[in-house]
């Protein structure tokens, strides 16, 4: 128990606290891992000699005494909803009750509220309203604005106002916290919106180096976690993601800039998760959003710093955009090296068209990577996101022609015949996005390109806060152009959108 964080009185009680400085509410089970925002903010708050403690999925149905039970902190308590939206988490894009809950013991369902950063600060405003309470990560972060709520079908106010929370942290808020941490602590005034930008090398170094058990709390034993089993002994090489998709809310909250980790760090960590009891020798991921963005960027930052651009990769790249995979080859051979590794896997999306166009390679790195990733990085299936087959409805994602996943699928197919494997090619595809109607779903069903893949993957367009195509859902226009675009809203007819994911031409 000592190398965790204490989750009740009697765990505080035994590490002889008289005090504790800052709580921490989570929506999530309590995992030391740096997957998870709640236990790399606790123990960034650790390591600057604070006294923390986490209340993991408190129960705000009952008497509160989840909420009371540890008292008041000497300086604030932090509120997040834990690893995803608590709306997205508990309803499908039909509007249906998910009936499993990853990031909860054994999966069960129901152990965090609709809107849970609303609901556990209005509880700690209502039993403390002299302590301060802040609020962030994904759900928090993304509503920080007047936003549209896809379940509500309404128009909301920003989230410190339903939440009555004093400060919010938006973004990834390892730098913000401790800047709160210090304030509250010296009677300084709090600002209201906290946003810090790209973590330094180093300093993302630090935060990744800090001493994780990478395990469950020990209150859990004997139970499993589905979303700690899927990450367990996966890596983290960066964050940010420069591919400015319409429908994704990551560069609003980790940032279009890549923040990476150095190779160094990364090492440290892969032997760190080699020492861990059940690891059998598979590294299950090695990435990020976009798993070949490391150590990517503009190669003038000044030129960026002017930019207007929301996407460096569409509508074409940007001769700016520095795109050499090398790096990342040294990376992924040097992973490959350290005693106890077997298979380096990469679970992360790729960006094809960071190495890829209709013509061919980029570059001999981006061929090198290519070969090396298929061979080497791929556990059998290799998952890639066109997301659609049609111009009209991929210019609305902000996504690439279709014709550079054909280009894709023939370099594929070269490498499982040059080297005798029998990998299979996965695409992702989305149903009901804006500009998507029956009529290009059906025109999806019949390319000849997906013909013969394996095509289990397919997400049905959520609108959530802070993207451009939720912008188009609910006023049926497109902001860049300020034209109208097909949107369709009906649920019924968005299923069957679906369907035809798996009919054949």
């Amino acid at each position: 128990m000592s190398n965790f964080l204490p989750t009740s009185k009697k765990e505080v009680d035994s590490l002889g606290w008289d005090y504790i400085d800052i709580i921490l509410f989570t929506g999530d089970a309590y995992i030391d891992h740096p997957a998870f925002g709640a236990a790399v903010i606790a123990r960034v708050l650790e390591a600057e000699g604070y006294r923390v403690a986490v209340v993991p999925q408190p129960n705000w149905r009952d008497d509160l005494r989840d909420f009371r039970k540890l008292g008041a902190p000497r300086l604030f308590f932090g509120v997040t909803s834990g690893s995803m939206d608590s709306m997205v988490n508990h309803y499908t894009a039909a509007k249906r009750l998910r009936s499993d809950d990853a990031y909860t013991p054994e999966g069960k369902a129901g152990q965090r509220p609709d809107r849970a950063v609303n609901v556990y600060c209005n509880i700690l405003k209502d039993l403390y309203p002299q302590v301060p309470v802040v609020i962030g990560g994904i759900e928090a972060s993304l509503r920080r604005e007047r936003h549209y709520d896809y379940w509500d079908d309404c128009m909301m106010p920003p989230i410190l106002e339903t939440s009555r929370a004093d400060a919010l942290v938006a973004g990834m808020g390892e730098k913000a916290v401790v800047k709160i941490a210090r304030q509250i602590e010296t009677g300084q005034p709090l600002q209201k919106l906290y946003f810090e930008g790209p973590l330094t090398t180093e300093e993302l170094d630090s935060v990744y180096d800090l001493p994780y058990t990478r395990l469950p709390h020990p209150r859990y034993k004997g139970k499993r976690i589905p979303a700690y089993d899927m990450i367990k002994f996966s890596i983290t090489t960066h964050r940010g993601c420069f591919g400015g998709c319409n429908f994704c809310a990551i560069t609003a909250h980790q940032g279009k800039m890549i923040q990476s980790r150095s190779e160094a760090s990364i090492l440290r960590e892969v032997e760190a998760v080699t020492k861990l009891p059940d690891f059998r020798g598979t590294i299950t991921d090695l990435g990020a959003p976009t798993a070949n963005m490391y150590r990517m960027g503009g190669k003038d930052r000044s030129i960026c710093a002017r930019c207007r651009r929301t996407s460096c990769l569409f509508p074409k790249m940007c001769p700016n955009l520095g795109h050499d995979h090398s790096p990342l080859l040294k990376l992924y051979e040097s992973v490959l090296k350290v005693p106890g590794v077997k298979h380096a896997y990469i679970g992360s999306g790729i960006r094809y068209d960071l190495f890829l166009d209709e013509n061919g390679f980029l570059d001999a790195a981006g061929e090198r990577y290519f070969e090396t990733l298929v061979r080497n990085h791929t556990s059998g299936r290799l998952k890639v996101a066109p997301e659609h087959t049609e111009d009209k409805v991929l210019d609305a994602m902000a996504k690439p022609s279709f014709t550079l996943f054909e280009r894709l699928r023939e370099e594929f197919d070269k490498v499982n015949r040059k080297f005798s494997l029998k990998f299979q090619l996965v695409p992702y595809f989305m149903s009901g996005h804006p500009g998507c109607g029956m009529k290009e779903m059906e025109a999806l069903s019949r390319r000849a390109a997906i013909h013969g893949l394996y095509m289990d993957q397919v997400q049905d367009f959520t609108p959530t806060p802070m993207t451009v195509s939720t912008t188009m859902f609910h006023t049926g226009k497109d902001p860049r152009t300020g034209k109208p675009v097909f949107v369709e809203r009906n649920i019924q007819r968005k299923q069957r959108q679906k369907s035809f994911f798996f009919k054949k031409g």
